[in-house]
């Protein structure tokens, strides 16, 4: 009996060692563009084992851009989209999507920049008007910044989907289009052998201090993995404080990224302060809303309680 009550013991050990791995909860995830700071959060997380105390495993895929992770959300591909341009967003919801927002993604668009070959004689972007200004898909925060240039400054610019940054360079360097957009890391290679120079930002347009970019799910998936949606917020808090707080993250991002760690360093420090990345709270819907109309995003306002419904950010905990 004593020999039974070892082996028992022994397989009761065994269970309880392979319980946290089994109770594991995955979420799938869209991400637009890999290897950007901001958007390496939820995979740097993962990798330093973040997510996993938080009882999660995170299946990451990777699009070109806002509007292909938006819709991989929508079809139930996926659970989460990260990065999703908030114009996409509101323009989505206003046409009877079930899309949810669950915290911020990027608030600012200065991490974004606009550039052209070095030969190029466009010097401004006034210069640009008559010319075509690259951004990555429909509904995303490059989309609604170069809809922002051509009704602010360039009426005659032409708007034109070129995707990622790496195919936009070839674009821009083969001259299919005038001016190209870029987030670093891209692009910084580039402009310090001066082959491309930098016209404008982000900031440029009234979405400076704006939130931008969202992270958003659907409302079917709120209703069935609420629990998996705020352990996933909590996670991806904790994962940002470390970004910020522990020199061990900028390793894990430059090897993510395939960049140098003097490199990652520049790119966290100057494009990315950690308030322009927290997700707990939507900035500037005073301003965003009305300029959702004026860029033809939305045909009207959406109401308090519309804005209610659709955004629903888990609490910190």
């Amino acid at each position: 009996m004593r020999s039974g009550g070892g082996v028992a013991l022994a397989i009761f050990a065994l269970l309880a060692a392979a319980g946290p791995a089994r109770a594991q909860d995955g979420l799938r995830l869209a991400v637009g563009q890999r290897g950007l700071w901001d958007t390496s959060i939820s995979d740097v997380g993962q990798r330093a084992g973040i997510f996993r105390k938080h009882g999660l495993d995170l299946e990451i895929l990777y699009t070109q851009g806002s509007g292909e992770t938006l819709q991989a959300a929508i079809s139930g591909s996926v659970e989460v989209a990260v990065s999703v341009g908030i114009m996409g967003v509101l323009s989505a919801y206003a046409k009877g999507a079930p899309v949810r927002v669950i915290g911020a993604e990027m608030t600012g668009a200065g991490d974004i920049f606009w550039y052209v070959r070095a030969d190029s004689a466009i010097r401004t972007l006034h210069d640009a008007d008559g010319k075509t200004i690259a951004y990555s898909t429909n509904g995303s925060s490059t989309h609604g910044v170069v809809t922002a240039f051509i009704k602010q400054f360039v009426p005659h610019a032409k708007a034109t989907a070129t995707g990622g940054p790496a195919a936009t360079l070839t674009a821009v360097m083969s001259g299919q289009v005038d001016v190209g957009w870029a987030a670093p890391p891209f692009g910084l290679d580039q402009l310090d052998r001066n082959e491309i120079r930098q016209i404008a930002s982000g900031d440029d347009t009234l979405f400076r201090n704006q939130t931008v970019r969202l992270l958003v799910t659907t409302a079917p998936t709120l209703a069935s993995r609420k629990d998996a949606i705020d352990r996933y917020l909590s996670g991806y808090r904790e994962t940002v404080d470390w970004m910020y707080s522990d020199p061990a993250a900028l390793k894990v991002y430059a090897e993510f990224a395939g960049i140098t760690l003097a490199k990652a360093n520049r790119i966290r420090d100057g494009f990315f302060s950690k308030s322009s990345i927290l997700p707990d709270e939507i900035t500037g819907l005073d301003l965003i809303i009305p300029d959702a109309v004026a860029l033809k995003f939305t045909a009207a306002p959406l109401s308090h309680e519309q804005l209610r419904e659709l955004i629903q950010i888990p609490p910190r905990k």
